[in-house]
């Protein structure tokens, strides 16, 4: 199956682009695909979603659409 995977900020940096489809098996982890597309980018340091719900990043993907990477926010 196909997902977007959107990447935002220094997860953008490290992959190389903003939105792109990716390759993945429903038993998938959001952990498993990043190690497998970007193996030096912590995942203690991202937040994930998963069709814009925020995630587990060991939960399989399942039927999803869309996986996100988003960093921390701050506020002020």
């Amino acid at each position: 199956m196909s997902v977007k995977l959107l990447a935002f900020a220094q997860a953008a940096d490290v992959l190389g682009f903003r939105e792109r489809g990716i390759d993945c098996e429903p038993e998938e982890t959001p952990r498993a695909i990043l190690a497998r597309l970007a193996p030096a980018l912590d995942p203690a340091t991202l937040r994930v979603a998963v069709d814009c719900v925020y995630a587990d990043w060991d939960a399989p993907v399942g039927t999803a659409a869309e996986i996100a990477l988003i960093p921390p926010v701050s506020g002020g």
